[in-house]
């Protein structure tokens, strides 16, 4: 294990809680190299409800929470920000899922991704599985499955972004 997971009641500062960044905004998150990682999830859908449930489920916490109703706005924050989980609707209008995925997998640190659906099927969980998304929740949220999924989510990109960071020093050292 590379660090420790941040739990519930951590008690350091608290960040800001299901916000939409402003037009042009440029302020950073706290940074993973600290001794405390920050936990910053990005709730991705058109229903006010979903970012209130997950807000109610996280918003006690010191987890930095943002929100986009699509996938534009969405990739505005993403941009701005160092996302470690991103929870996204099947169905956005425009676009989906699977363009959140083929955006953000082109990003340099890439957010795990967890798929929310009402319908979760098999067809969904095979597919999304299969592309290479982290976990797919049903909705509405099941409190402790959400809570597991997203630590083991951030848990997974938390140990990604480490090993790149350190594979990257030793390519440094060794030319």
């Amino acid at each position: 294990m590379s660090g420790p997971l941040p739990t519930e009641g951590h008690t350091k500062k608290r960040l800001p809680i299901m916000r939409q960044p402003p037009a042009g905004e440029t302020t950073a998150i706290p940074s993973i190299a600290g001794p405390t990682p920050v936990l910053t999830v990005l709730s991705i859908s058109p229903l006010e409800e979903d970012h209130l449930s997950l807000e109610a489920i996280v918003g006690h916490s010191t987890w930095a929470l943002f929100k986009a109703c699509d996938v534009v706005s969405a990739l505005a924050v993403l941009q701005q920000h160092e996302i470690s989980v991103a929870l996204c609707e099947r169905d956005l209008r425009p676009g989906t899922w699977i363009d959140v995925l083929e955006h953000i997998n082109a990003l340099p640190s890439v957010p795990s991704l967890i798929v929310t659906s009402r319908l979760a099927d098999d067809r969904l969980w095979s597919e999304a599985l299969n592309r290479g998304v982290w976990d797919v929740l049903a909705k509405p949220f099941d409190r402790t499955e959400l809570l597991r999924s997203v630590k083991s989510a951030w848990h997974h990109w938390h140990t990604q972004t480490h090993m790149r960071a350190t594979a990257a020093k030793l390519m440094k050292a060794a030319s």
